[in-house]
Formats: C-alpha cells, sequence, structure tokens
C-alpha cells in the first residue's frame, strides 16, 4: 500500500503546468506593473505579426516572432531609446482559462522578469 502511495505522490509531483500557449499568440490582454511602488495596469493588443503595447501613457509597438508555441521574439518597431533596440524574448510557462504566466528577458541576457497577463476583452472607444 506504501508502494502505491509514493508512486501516487511521485507521478503527481512531476506533471508539468498546463499550457496551452496558441491560445494566447494572439488577443488582447491586461497586465499589473509596479511603476515607483505605484501598482498599474497595462494592455497588450497582438495579432500573428504585431504587438501594441500600452502602459504609463506610452505605446510601444514590436515585431512578433514566435518560435514555437510557447516562446516569442519581440523586436520595437522605430526604438527610441538605446534599452529598445535589444529584441526581448518571452516564454509562456503555465496557462489557465483567461490568463498566461510568462518570464522574460532581453535577448543574450541571463537576468529574466516573471509577470502574469490577463485576458481582457477589447474597448473601442
Amino acid at each position: 500500500m506504501k508502494q502505491i502511495l509514493f508512486l501516487f505522490i511521485l507521478i503527481v509531483s512531476c506533471q508539468q503546468p498546463q499550457r496551452k500557449c496558441t491560445d494566447y499568440k494572439t488577443g488582447y490582454f491586461e497586465f499589473n506593473y509596479t511603476d515607483n511602488g505605484v501598482e498599474k495596469t497595462g494592455h497588450i493588443l497582438r495579432t500573428e505579426n504585431l504587438q501594441i503595447e500600452t502602459y504609463d501613457n506610452k505605446t510601444d509597438s514590436s515585431e512578433v516572432r514566435w518560435i514555437n508555441d510557447c516562446e516569442v521574439i519581440f523586436k520595437t518597431i522605430n526604438p527610441k531609446r538605446m534599452a529598445d533596440k535589444n529584441d526581448i524574448h518571452l516564454k509562456i510557462l503555465s496557462t489557465t482559462d483567461s490568463s498566461y504566466t510568462f518570464e522574460y528577458s532581453y535577448v543574450g541576457k541571463s537576468e529574466k522578469q516573471k509577470g502574469t497577463a490577463l485576458r481582457a476583452k477589447l474597448i473601442k472607444n
């Protein structure tokens, strides 16, 4: 009996998180971030080839290139700062019905940031 219980625990603990990354290749999403201790919300509109990100009254547009179903490279269109010239690598770590958890870094850099994006409804003015 102990062996069956041990086997069950081993199987459950080794399961990978759910990843239905293709559900998040396109759409409208929201994410929260902190700026100087203030919690803020940003917005992402992503199509097959383009991502438009709005945060802190700024809008950035990037070309989208998927490496596989769960990893994408963003290349800023018309970068204004030197840092914006670096491509960003994003990897979806897990998904739910309404969100995805991700990590991202500048291409070639080891420091990674993590976050969560929520599926949202696009509100047209």
